[in-house]
């Protein structure tokens, strides 16, 4: 049997380098998709594969292998498709839209948005299904309100992953912990140290940015036509809402996410017929191809037209491509060979944190996947955080803040594809304005180098007894 290696450093750089010359040109360059250099992508590191020992049939084994890790997000992104395409047949984000352009004022609307988005996510535990519901009732508030849509966004996604991180039902929450091996609840326990002052600093930016932008720019006759337009296109009224209600319930009552919303979707499709006029059968296709209207109004079309089963095949195509990627990157020991070449240095809590975090967002920018990126590094960085005793709580928190709140600015990746997509802004022009997120990863950041709020497990004393310490 032929023996197999770890690559080395410059073989790594240079598969690397080849990997972001491919995806850099087909999405820069030829405006080619980004599934399509992500595929070609996968026999960059088959060839090296190939190099270091294994054989294809191995290596084949590796891409499914990796895929498999994946398959719940890629299941429930295809339930909020189309979940997003009934609700808005069925008036449920319509009359969020307009009752948002009603009632909240342009100066508070920034912080609204986010505060909206991060109940909706902490209760339901999806930063994707809270971004394809209330994310793009702001998306649309704010642009009826004249506010730039690439800071709305930034208010929607540090809602949506304020919750992501912090729920109990999130599967990054649960991943992130279970990776880690630690206790989901003791988890979000140690995210709260973090999370909390986190979002009121956010809260505080997005406030004074509310009162720079809210209230200039307003146009009350584009407000006034918008919220005509769905008057005359849908039947606006509070009980169109209860869709909403219902998976937010079950989701907070920790009933499984994909039944859930399918469940959502399936009401949205009765509303759509039962309120909104529509045939049953129109209102079911909705879930697969989306909603579609012809009003003639550009901004009106772009706004409503979108969701669907049939709408998120780009995002699923670049997350099974990403979790092969991510699979390889993984069995060939990529990250561990960069991690071990500077290991000398990871010496104090601090060097530790800022590591985890940037193997977090390494293993986002080439596996391509948040799923990747939180399996990836709690293994990676456990052995470092267990010579120097700090306890896995800090792994695991570390390991969520660098590879959850970093997933959405990579513009290949899984998040950063699915966002741009649904809320159409693109990742590098919502990307300055993911305020939570960079928050958070300089907290850690204080955290390790000042030593707050680092545990430490168990440590026994010269005469064999267990002192326990929690640095402060």
């Amino acid at each position: 049997m032929k023996s197999v290696r770890l690559p080395s450093m410059l073989e790594i750089i240079f598969v690397l380098g080849l990997f972001l010359a491919v995806v850099f040109s087909f999405t820069a360059i030829f405006n080619l998709p980004i599934q399509l250099a992500l595929f070609i992508s996968w026999f960059l590191v088959i060839l090296l594969g190939i190099r270091l020992g294994y054989r294809y049939q191995e290596l084949q084994e590796m891409i499914t292998k990796g895929i498999t890790k994946g398959l719940e997000a890629i299941l429930i992104l295809v339930a909020v498709g189309a979940l997003i395409g009934t609700w808005i047949a069925g008036g449920v984000v319509p009359t969020l839209i307009y009752y948002g352009l009603e009632f909240i004022h342009p100066s508070i609307f920034l912080l609204a948005t986010l505060v909206i988005c991060s109940i909706t996510s902490v209760a339901t535990g999806t930063s994707w299904g809270t971004v394809g519901t209330a994310g793009i009732a702001m998306m649309a508030i704010g642009e009826g309100l004249g506010i730039p849509l690439p800071l709305v966004a930034g208010a929607v996604l540090s809602g949506a992953y304020f919750g992501d991180k912090l729920s109990p039902l999130s599967d990054s929450t649960v991943l992130a912990a279970s990776m880690s091996k630690v206790d989901v609840i003791a988890h979000v326990r140690a995210m709260l140290y973090l999370s909390l002052p986190a979002f009121i600093i956010t809260g505080i930016l997005f406030t004074i940015a509310g009162f720079m932008y809210g209230g200039k720019n307003v146009d009350l006759e584009k407000v006034d036509f918008l919220k005509s337009s769905l008057l005359e296109m849908f039947d606006i009224q509070i009980w169109m809402l209860v869709p909403a209600v219902f998976v937010i319930i079950l989701l907070a009552l920790k009933k499984p996410s994909l039944p859930t919303i399918t469940a959502g979707a399936l009401l949205g499709a009765i509303w759509a017929s039962v309120f909104q006029g529509m045939s049953f059968d129109d209102a079911i296709g909705t879930a697969y191809v989306g909603f579609s209207a012809d009003t003639g109004i550009d901004f009106m079309d772009k706004l409503l037209n979108r969701g669907g089963i049939e709408g998120m095949l780009g995002s699923v195509v670049v997350i099974i491509f990403g979790l092969g990627f991510g699979g390889l990157l993984e069995h060939l020991g990529v990250l561990k060979v960069i991690v071990s070449k500077f290991q000398h240095k990871l010496t104090s809590a601090g060097n530790v944190t800022l590591s985890t975090q940037i193997v977090a967002f390494l293993a986002n920018v080439f596996g391509c996947a948040m799923y990747v990126s939180l399996i990836l590094t709690p293994k990676i960085m456990e052995e470092s955080y267990d010579t120097l005793r700090i306890d896995r709580r800090v792994l695991s928190r570390n390991s969520e803040v660098g590879g959850t709140m970093t997933s959405g600015m990579v513009p290949w990746s899984d998040n950063g594809i699915f966002m741009a997509g649904i809320l159409g802004v693109s990742t590098l022009s919502y990307l300055p304005f993911m305020w939570l997120s960079f928050v958070s990863l300089a907290i850690a950041l204080i955290y390790g180098y000042t030593g707050k709020f680092i545990w430490y497990t168990e440590k026994i004393n010269m005469d064999g007894q267990a002192l326990h310490k929690r640095a402060n």
